[in-house]
């Protein structure tokens, strides 16, 4: 048996390559628009559980790239890879529960998936159950829980994350209302992209002291300049 192991182990290391070369060639070739040449690189891969592989052919059955759209099996490649821990598979996997796209819309489900990867420090997953919270949609209707799911989103670069918190800090739904903080949300989700934010920073600034937008304005700058880890809160 232990004879039996040493050659497994063998041949997995001596195929490793391989296989990453393959995967490789499918990249390029899908980034070239060779979509039937990645379709054979992907394939044989996606079927032995190579979760790249399958979370590619996913992506090329949602938007119909070298094979004719298909929702069911881009759901089917999603979920074979999001059963590994694929992060970016668990996120389009939560996407296709909560428009019932391919499979029938399951908000419960959606909502677990987008956890897992937001467990991985994906924040468009984490800004997504953010959303579903804040509406309802879990079962839990809490802007409190909302606002720590925003802030983990924020903090790993999201904008419009970034945008939401300001939004509610703006009206003190769920945490106490603060001009301060919403002020320095809007003009970091401003700076990152987020044209609501910019006029919501001037509109704040109107009912502002010169100080506290003053404040507001250095905190914003710190919160940036530490990578989103000292943002006043």
């Amino acid at each position: 048996m232990k004879q039996i192991t040493i050659i497994l182990a063998f041949f997995i290391t001596l195929s490793s390559p391989v296989a990453a070369q393959d995967f490789q060639k499918g990249l390029a070739a899908a980034q070239g628009g060779d979509y039937a040449t990645a379709l054979n690189e992907w394939q044989p891969l996606a079927e032995s559980g190579d979760t790249e592989a399958q979370y590619n052919l996913g992506i090329m059955y949602d938007k119909g790239q070298g094979v004719t759209q298909d929702y069911k099996e881009a759901f089917k490649w999603w979920t074979k890879s999001a059963e590994q821990g694929y992060a970016l598979a668990q996120h389009n996997l939560a996407n296709m529960y909560f428009f019932g796209q391919g499979v029938g819309q399951d908000y419960i489900k959606a909502a677990n998936w987008y956890m897992s990867a937001g467990e991985q420090g994906h924040a468009k997953s984490l800004f997504n159950l953010g959303n579903m919270v804040r509406e309802g949609q879990t079962g839990i209707k809490d802007n409190k829980i909302a606002v720590s799911l925003y802030k983990m989103a924020a903090n790993l670069g999201n904008a419009r994350a970034q945008y939401n918190i300001g939004s509610i800090y703006r009206v003190g739904a769920g945490v106490p209302q603060n001009n301060v903080i919403a002020h320095m949300w809007f003009n970091i989700a401003a700076a990152n992209g987020v044209e609501e934010g910019a006029n919501n920073r001037e509109t704040i600034a109107k009912l502002m002291t010169a100080e506290d937008v003053s404040k507001a304005q250095a905190m914003a700058r710190k919160c940036m300049e530490s990578n989103y880890k000292e943002c006043g809160h």
